[in-house]
């Protein structure tokens, strides 16, 4: 017989044993987005309206295109877990497994072929 108390056994997991990690990710996520959304959107403007071969120029350097996949990556992760609280918490059953299946398959993918577009771009 466990002499622990109803705190000491939940302390750190959550209600699925996850939550406080999730928790964290989806902060460390969105730290991170604060940071890579403005440097983004600097170095994504200044290559806004220019040619083709220009724009291949730009992508070419390291610092615009590892800019780009990081927020691409991070942003895509960032909404595949606010997705899956929504989806946990709106959606039971047979229909909440495949919900979580079908958007970590779109945002995962959406993620892959963004980064291999920038990665085309970069070489």
């Amino acid at each position: 017989m466990a002499y622990m108390t109803d705190r000491k056994r939940a302390r750190g997991l959550g209600s699925a044993k996850t939550g406080t990690a999730h928790f964290w990710a989806m902060k460390v996520s969105s730290l991170a987005l604060l940071v890579l959304i403005p440097l983004f959107v600097f170095t994504f403007g200044s290559a806004l309206g220019g040619t083709y071969e220009e724009i291949l120029a730009y992508y070419a350097r390291p610092f615009p295109a590892i800019v780009a996949a990081l927020t691409l990556i991070v942003g895509f992760k960032h909404f595949n877990d606010g997705v899956q609280v929504l989806i946990e918490d709106y959606v039971h059953g047979l229909a909440n497994k495949v919900a979580l299946i079908v958007m970590t398959i779109i945002s995962y993918g959406a993620a892959a072929v963004g980064v291999f577009a920038i990665a085309k771009l970069a070489l």
